[in-house]
């Protein structure tokens, strides 16, 4: 087992010098991949940080390591792309849960064999950016401030463009983390209805007890998220819950980087949700859910997208005729809908 991880080392890495650790280095991903399993074989120690990224506990990624050891092992030849890499995390780990899955995928920087957006190589280091929350490293022109999420839950997604997020925070009130504290404090103990309304107290002031990456709760507040530059589908239209569902895929169960802009007339934060290297908007645009929203964002590689959609015939695309939502919108508001 260690001779056949070691030989590909010896391959692969270890003549890589740090140039090849740059964000466009052909097996950054894979050599980093590598080498945790090897020192995992020697140390029994799964990689530092990790437990940030996924929700299992310490003792099942060692669990993971342990078939992904065999994995490589049987690979012939051993995985030398991140495609082929995060394959055989994928089929090695088929049985486990999807974020911790998705969440391995992402700290080292491998694409999902199954998704259409894939995950650039690590940059310069040891790993991946923080997984999941992999953004662009400059932010765009007019971004106010930057948001890191708290896994997002299934009944967060609302549609095709909107999802509610939230935010790990320590800066809340200090009535909302005496509250906070109390409701832990009565679940221990088994006394729901005190719990129940102290939620109802935590929830009323804008946060609420959000299990983190370790599925432990944690205070965090509540932002609703508009994203910039697209319009999807409304639930009732053709494609609207295609649409819904496509985002859903995209982003549940992970930890979202947010770049805001601005707030909108219903107290939405308007903005670009990242997800493990990937741009949510950019694969909402790229299958055909969503439309380029023009009258608010006029960047061009959204309409590059949306042209590249339109030409293939992909989601609502295929229909001959596609309403724009905001002409549904309006013709509901005049009653014709």
């Amino acid at each position: 087992m260690g001779n056949s991880i070691y030989k590909f080392l010896c391959g692969v890495c270890s003549d890589l010098s740090d140039a090849a650790f740059q964000p466009h280095g052909a097996h950054a991903s894979v050599a980093a991949l590598g080498r945790d399993i090897l020192e995992f074989q020697r140390t029994k120690q799964v990689p530092e940080g990790l437990s940030r990224h996924v929700v299992s506990s310490p003792a099942a990624q060692a669990n993971w390591y342990k078939k992904l050891q065999v994995a490589w092992k049987k690979a012939r030849p051993a995985p030398t792309t991140p495609e082929e890499a995060g394959r055989l995390v994928v089929l090695t780990l088929k049985n486990h849960q999807k974020a911790d899955v998705d969440g391995l995928l992402a700290f080292y920087g491998l694409p999902h064999p199954n998704e259409a957006g894939s995950a650039p190589p690590p940059a310069a280091g040891h790993h991946a950016p923080p997984a999941q929350h992999s953004a662009p490293a400059h932010k765009p022109q007019g971004v106010k401030f930057e948001l890191h999420t708290l896994p997002v839950d299934a009944k967060a997604v609302a549609d095709g463009d909107t999802v509610t997020v939230y935010v790990d925070t320590n800066d809340a009130p200090s009535e909302i983390k005496k509250a906070a504290a109390e409701r832990t404090k009565a679940r221990a103990a088994r006394n729901y209805p005190t719990a129940d309304a102290l939620q109802k107290t935590i929830a009323a002031a804008g946060y609420r007890m959000v299990p983190n990456a370790k599925g432990v709760e944690v205070l965090a507040k509540k932002y609703r998220i508009r994203l910039s530059g697209i319009d999807a589908p409304e639930s009732a239209m053709p494609y609207g819950k295609e649409a819904t569902e496509a985002l859903l895929k995209l982003v549940e169960g992970k930890c979202l980087t947010v770049h805001v802009y601005n707030t909108d007339r219903y107290g939405r934060s308007v903005g670009d949700l990242h997800v493990g290297g990937v741009f949510v908007q950019e694969q909402m645009l790229k299958k055909g859910f969503a439309w380029h929203y023009t009258a608010y964002d006029k960047r061009p590689e959204l309409a590059k997208w949306q042209s590249q959609a339109q030409a293939a015939r992909k989601g609502l695309w295929a229909a001959s005729k596609p309403q724009e939502p905001w002409e549904y919108r309006k013709a509901k508001r005049n009653g014709n809908a």
